[in-house]
């Protein structure tokens, strides 16, 4: 953080060269990597203990989401883990002149597009095991539950180079393989748009919803007493424009288009800042209320928060969409701008398109505010219960059904491990082999990247 706020560690999310970063920066990654580890450790030895005591029962759906959400992140931080402590941290220290600019990346991405089911799954967890009860109902399918996370554990890994469609150095043979696999890791959201729509219709039909169409007329939108509803609702309605513009990210031809430009955060905008962001408020504030004891402030103005929210995401990213089909850029240079006439950066045809995003942020913003609002009245309120009494509200299963293929976690883990190398090893060697050299910090006052010689 130090290196980050004073100006040493300007890289972005993005950590790979040529943009260097102050050492303190990269040392620090590599506490964060392996700390985290710590949770996937605690959580094999609370399984361990469970399945003693439960002997021949099903994990609770529950703690296999979160179970393979950590064990997911452990599989996809070793190779970042490896780029920072054999690539980055040498570098910057000065150890060594250049560094393998593509294996970098490589290495990156490999953990780079796992780490978006890292943030997803525990919202999926959210809707299996708790969205079907907040909505009256039950949960469509406990199979479909556990088949969706072990799933997304064994085809979220390999498939990061379809962030490197337009890198060098890595064979087009190997890029495809990788598209497929990104077309295979979109059925487990298939299959999760189809149970948890079945499960809200179960709970419409039950609170009187008829017709084809009709029952999503029924489902508590706006009641008060199930506020939590509207975060899940929202962050559902938003992902549903995430999952479709990344099949456009993910087709090799079509990616070209929209390559750095504004068309890429618009997508993860609405896959990371629908679900993820709405899933993790709605619950948090869920969380803090019940475990203290409180009542909340408004029922109104937090269901107010989603729906604004959504509204501010589909304003913003449609703008961002626009613009990147007529090649705004992802990212501008310091000191120019797409609205200033007298920058070379300007085009007339971006003014639109990036005035409709900075609408869209500021509903965002004051949608965050409103949220904020209403936990600090909340926290503050009077004291109405205690945290033993607390619950959280799980859903039962309408089809429980006990199929051994997903009973046990180890044959998966053991496939996501197979199919993560399979996918990697070979454009690694290939990487390896050709000898990138890489190059040497770029930083924004250098006239021009520096790049070593090649062989």
């Amino acid at each position: 953080a130090w290196a980050i706020v004073t100006g040493r560690a300007s890289v972005l999310y993005t950590f790979y060269p040529p943009l260097k970063a102050h050492p303190a920066f990269y040392l620090g990654l590599v506490g964060l990597i392996v700390g985290s580890w710590a949770a996937l450790w605690s959580w094999v030895g609370v399984t361990r203990r469970w399945h003693r005591v439960h002997v021949g029962q099903k994990i609770p759906l529950a703690a296999l989401g979160m179970l393979v959400t950590f064990t997911l992140w452990q599989i996809a931080t070793l190779p970042v883990a490896v780029e920072v402590l054999a690539l980055l941290v040498p570098w910057s220290l000065g150890w060594t002149d250049h560094v393998n600019a593509l294996l970098s990346r490589t290495l990156f991405w490999f953990f780079g597009h796992p780490l978006v089911y890292f943030w997803l799954l525990p919202t999926y967890v959210m809707y299996y095991a708790v969205l079907p009860k907040v909505a009256g109902g039950k949960l469509y399918s406990d199979f479909a539950g556990r088949f969706v996370f072990l799933a997304l554990l064994l085809f979220s890994s390999p498939l990061g180079l379809h962030h490197q469609f337009s890198d060098p150095g890595i064979s087009s043979g190997w890029k495809g393989v990788q598209t497929v696999l990104t077309s295979i890791v979109a059925l487990p959201s298939l299959m999760t748009a189809f149970t948890i729509a079945a499960s809200l219709e179960f709970a419409a039909r039950k609170n009187g919803g008829r017709g084809l169409f009709a029952w999503w007329g029924k489902l508590p939108y706006f009641a008060p007493d199930r506020w939590l509803f509207s975060y899940f609702i929202a962050g559902l309605f938003i992902f549903i424009f995430g999952g479709a513009t990344g099949v456009v990210n993910a087709s090799y031809n079509v990616n070209q288009v929209v390559h750095n430009t504004s068309w890429v955060p618009a997508h993860f905008h609405m896959t990371v800042a629908g679900p993820v962001f709405l899933g993790i408020l709605g619950m948090s504030l869920f969380l803090l209320l019940g475990l203290n004891g409180r009542k909340l402030f408004s029922p109104r103005l937090a269901i107010a928060v989603p729906y604004l929210w959504a509204a501010g995401i589909v304003v913003m990213s449609s703008g961002m969409f626009v613009g990147g089909l007529r090649g705004e850029p992802r990212r501008t240079n310091l000191g120019l701008t797409y609205l200033n006439p007298a920058s070379a950066q300007y085009r007339p045809d971006w003014v639109l398109s990036s005035s409709m995003a900075a609408v869209g942020g500021t509903i965002m913003t004051i949608s965050v505010l409103l949220f904020f609002y209403v936990l600090v009245r909340s926290l503050l309120g009077r004291r109405t219960g205690d945290a033993e009494s607390f619950l959280v509200p799980l859903a039962d299963p309408l089809h429980d059904e006990d199929v051994a293929a997903v009973r046990v976690l180890r044959p998966w883990v053991v496939g996501a491990v197979l199919m993560a190398t399979l996918a990697y090893a070979p454009p690694i060697y290939e990487i390896l082999r050709d000898g990138n050299a890489g190059g040497t910090k770029y930083a924004p006052d250098s006239p021009l990247p520096q790049t070593a010689p090649g062989p």
